[in-house]
């Protein structure tokens, strides 16, 4: 769509310190066979953790929420025989549309997959699935006080499905031709295909799991192992006005698409960072309880939950790591705020 129209004018000539991540984004590949030769264990380990907290992180992004963590992981695990509220439902369709994306051979990529992703977003709850909008909308911000602000005007619903069948073509000659990295090509799709705005309701949650989908299709795996949505959930501000800035002008073929590369090309390096980190710490020599202290005292954050350092040391258990931190306690190295999930950590001597 508008942003492939010219894409030598629009990202020809890439700035530097996006050359730079895209450096870190390929040399994270090249280091994902390394990993799975060396450390299956661990892959499998992240692989469940990532599913579950992506699947969790998009839905809360559109105010999706199912407050109780036990209730809500059995859903993803499909461990839950009702769905008791629209929160549940829309939960369990996320799900079922990740699942289907990471587990089924999805291509091609074209609008009837678009289209069977979002039915699978709605798919158990009343509300309509698998169409593209009929009435045109806008995208606002609304405050507090009840005021609403047009955030941009989506392409009208006349021409939506001609935009989406121009987009996926036009993303699909790019790729071919070789001519740019694949991860801007993947950005620019999903900054067009939210511009377009093709459904009622969902456009986010269909954006974000096919981003996993298009990126894995070209051999970048990272969002198998870390979620992508978390970072987004965590960086909502930053995601929002980088899809903003680079919105102006989209409609007259003027957008910058700069702002919108920079924080995806960013989220995808931090990713790959993160992954590393993570295969390095299960590689670290000594006891799992000694990983986990090293970890706390160096380098965790200066107050932290017990679910950080069970995602920064794969390969323990809930339970080797409360017993660190119960010795760490009586040491006087950390003091616990709280009892039961809710609980924080905060250290109170580094080694």
């Amino acid at each position: 769509m508008r942003s492939f129209t010219n894409l030598e004018a629009s990202i020809g000539r890439v700035p530097g310190r996006i050359v730079t991540r895209l450096g870190a984004i390929d040399f994270g590949r090249g280091s994902e066979a390394l990993y799975r030769d060396q450390l299956p264990g661990l892959l499998t380990e992240l692989s469940h953790r990532a599913r579950v907290q992506s699947i969790t992180a998009s839905s809360a992004i559109e105010g999706v929420v199912v407050s109780d963590v036990d209730r809500a992981e059995r859903i993803i695990n499909r461990r839950a025989a009702v769905l008791r509220t629209r929160s549940e439902q829309e939960l369990a369709g996320y799900r079922d549309a990740q699942d289907y994306l990471f587990q089924q051979d999805w291509r091609p990529l074209n609008a009837g997959l678009l289209l069977h992703v979002h039915r699978l977003l709605f798919a158990h709850t009343a509300a309509p699935g698998g169409a593209f909008k009929s009435q045109d909308n806008l995208v606002v911000d609304r405050s507090p006080d009840g005021t609403s602000t047009v955030r941009f005007k989506p392409v009208a619903a006349a021409l939506t499905s001609f935009a989406v069948d121009d987009l996926i073509s036009r993303y699909r000659d790019a790729h071919r031709s070789g001519e740019h990295h694949p991860a801007l090509l993947d950005g620019l799709f999903v900054l067009d295909l939210l511009v377009i705005h093709p459904f009622e309701d969902g456009n986010g949650r269909v954006a974000r799991a096919l981003t996993n989908a298009l990126l894995m299709d070209h051999g970048y795996n990272v969002g198998r192992y870390v979620s992508l949505e978390q970072s987004v959930a965590e960086s909502a501000d930053a995601y929002y006005q980088a899809l903003l800035d680079s919105t102006h002008g989209w409609h007259e073929g003027a957008a910058d698409p700069w702002p919108w590369l920079e924080y995806f090309t960013g989220m995808i390096a931090e990713a790959y960072a993160v992954f590393a980190d993570r295969a390095a710490a299960a590689k670290t020599p000594g006891t799992k309880q000694e990983r986990i202290r090293v970890h706390i005292l160096r380098h965790a954050p200066a107050t932290f939950r017990l679910a950080d350092v069970r995602t920064a040391v794969p390969g323990v258990s809930d339970q080797t790591i409360r017993l660190v931190l119960e010795q760490l306690k009586v040491e006087g190295s950390v003091r616990a705020d709280g009892t039961g999930r809710a609980a924080t950590w905060t250290r109170t001597s580094v080694v």
